[in-house]
């Protein structure tokens, strides 16, 4: 996880600049050696030199020898794949980290709990969830309660079980047959 956060912050760092903005723009339209980068863009030639070289860490520009100069060019397949791995929506929820989500429904357990009582069943639908994913979680996966035992499990934490049972029906946290009741597989990859 680390390592892909620094793999993102680099090649961030490296386009947050306008002059490799302007290199790579220039090497999109064709490839060019550092003299005639450095002409074009009015930039003495180490600066273009130290510009490509952070270029090419990032995997953006590659190079080829010609005689005792080296011609420049912007990886296009490079930067799609760089780009598609940076900015996919899961991507971005993992750069996040699952903490901040954590941190709020360690939140909402905290105001409507006390110890493992629960205060109120919330009314809010978002806090309702995660109150209800805390709840699944004391039911084993794979194994089959008849309704008294889902009673009197729910029943140590609130008083109106009935209200609960259903609730965790309702979300599908719990599922039902008969008078048998589990926690089914799909919960486990909600709730946990």
């Amino acid at each position: 996880m680390e390592e892909r956060l620094e793999a993102s912050l680099a090649l961030l760092r490296a386009l947050a600049d306008e002059s490799r903005l302007r290199i790579l723009g220039l090497l999109a339209g064709h490839e060019r050696s550092v003299e005639v980068l450095a002409a074009e863009l009015g930039l003495k030639l180490p600066t273009v030199s130290h510009h490509l070289a952070r270029l090419r860490a990032v995997g953006l520009v590659t190079f080829r020898p010609e005689g005792n100069s080296r011609i420049y060019a912007l990886d296009v397949e490079a930067l799609r794949r760089l780009s598609r791995e940076l900015l996919a929506a899961d991507r971005l929820v993992t750069l996040a980290g699952a903490s901040d989500g954590d941190a709020w429904d360690r939140k909402v357990l905290r105001d409507f709990f006390d110890g493992e009582r629960l205060k109120e069943i919330p009314a809010s639908r978002k806090k309702r969830e995660v109150v209800l994913r805390w709840l699944a979680d004391r039911f084993e996966p794979g194994v089959r309660y008849d309704e008294p035992a889902v009673n009197e499990l729910l029943g140590r934490h609130h008083p109106d079980f009935a209200t609960l049972r259903r609730e965790l029906i309702g979300y599908r946290l719990l599922a039902r047959d008969g008078g048998v009741y589990w926690r089914p597989a799909e919960a486990d990859s909600l709730g946990s």
